[in-house]
């Protein structure tokens, strides 16, 4: 591997041959509801074993990019953030034997007495061929990610071990903050030096999974980092919202989204978006993930709208959001009149780095998370929403009218019981 101690490279190798393993939303849930230290201290012994696994395989596949985009400067730094948490991962001290005792001898081992995680389901994001490629077995979750510990007394090095694991944790996450726009830089600085204007499958297909890949690894870390703070929020088991209302959170990306139109065009009205969703609509969710989605389907739609009728408009057509609750899925359905995609490029608009507006030049310490680039240009917003939909096994449609509108469709399973779509 190019750039990395031949020690360090072996290392990564080797985990690299390992397969990862995946965890259900309704699992998260099941397993961090009360979690005593002793069984908080299991969660990090697996994601100690599990995210050197992950971040392998993800630099592993950055250092056989094809046609020099591994080489690209962006990329570089990208792979450098994952070789480093890598590193800083295997070299943390592993639990001492006193510590292993303790909660070896407090951990639930009758049947009667063990609470059984649900089982996962296969996600409709993992494709047959994704799933026979693979030659390794993966373990059932139950043996890896979930040992119930009785709230008994543990030794004080227990809380004193989640704390320092938990520290190493919010590092690793503050490094990956820029991940998304920086290896998006680095497919811009590809594109320039191929000139063109396009990427290819094999380019498109990479960026799905590291995304997704990225997705699983700060899911994890961010539940771990949550689970044990001192207080929970109401409703709220880590990061993840028992009783996420959709109403509440849609409406707020709502607002979001038309005060950065009404700045970004520097607009004295706004389109007006109406919502049509029951009040008292609940379900188990992130809630910033959805809020990410419903804001970046809002931010094509009311670009779409100004741009078609002109900023200089009286008046413009209203959005219309409408969200239905079925026994799998809800589904919110977001509707412009901002003239519609033509039938030909529908399907460019789930390539990366396709876009209609400039792509912008980052600065190259530019370091905010995900969602915090400019505007537009990046051409990342709705291929990221799908991925976030797919995670937890929904999915994100448009159907489009040229000379009309669009409709977007978000589905969200509700069941919460798909496992996280991992290759």
């Amino acid at each position: 591997m190019s750039g990395i101690p031949k020690e360090l490279a072996s290392r990564i190798a080797h985990f690299a041959r390992f397969p990862q393993t995946g965890v259900s939303l309704r699992q998260m849930v099941e397993f961090g509801q009360r979690p005593s230290q002793g069984t908080l201290l299991r969660a990090a012994q697996f994601l100690h074993d599990e995210l050197p696994i992950r971040l392998a395989h993800r630099v592993v596949e950055l250092d056989l990019l094809p046609d020099n985009l591994n080489q690209m400067q962006s990329v570089l730094r990208v792979k450098r953030m994952y070789v480093d948490s890598f590193n800083e991962l295997i070299n943390f001290p592993k639990v001492s034997d006193r510590i292993k005792d303790a909660v070896r001898a407090a951990t639930v081992r009758e049947a009667t007495e063990r609470k059984q995680l649900p089982e996962n389901h296969v996600n409709p994001a993992c494709s047959d061929m994704q799933r026979n490629a693979s030659p390794h077995w993966i373990p059932s979750i139950q043996h890896r990610y979930h040992y119930e510990v009785k709230p008994t007394e543990l030794p004080v090095e227990v809380s004193e071990y989640n704390r320092s694991f938990v520290k190493t944790l919010e590092k690793i996450k503050r490094r990956h903050d820029p991940v998304v726009t920086t290896l998006a830089q680095g497919v811009v600085e590809y594109k320039r030096l191929l000139q063109t204007d396009r990427i290819n499958s094999s380019v498109q297909h990479f960026l799905d999974r590291f995304y997704l890949s990225r997705i699983g690894i700060r899911m994890l870390i961010g539940q771990q980092i949550e689970l044990n703070q001192s207080q929970q929020q109401k409703d709220y088991v880590g990061v993840i919202c028992t009783h996420t209302n959709v109403a509440q959170v849609v409406q707020e990306a709502i607002n979001n989204a038309q005060f950065v139109c009404g700045d970004y065009y520097m607009l004295m009205t706004v389109p007006e978006i109406e919502l049509h969703c029951p009040r008292d609509l609940e379900f188990m969710y992130v809630p910033s993930h959805l809020h990410h989605m419903v804001f970046e389907l809002l931010k094509n739609s009311l670009r779409a709208v100004v741009e078609l009728h002109g900023d200089d408009a009286d008046k413009y057509p209203p959005i219309k959001v409408v969200v239905a609750e079925g026994n799998e899925d809800i589904t919110i359905k977001v509707s412009d009149e901002g003239g519609g995609i033509p039938r030909s490029a529908i399907e460019h608009v789930w390539t990366y780095m396709y876009t209609t507006a400039q792509t912008p030049m980052l600065d190259p310490e530019f370091d905010k998370s995900d969602f915090r680039a400019p505007l537009a240009g990046f051409g990342y917003g709705l291929p990221l929403s799908r991925l976030y939909a797919r995670y937890f096994g929904g999915d994100l449609k448009l159907i489009s009218m040229e000379g009309y509108g669009t409709d977007a469709y978000l589905h969200l399973s509700r069941l919460s019981d798909n496992e996280e779509p991992l290759a």
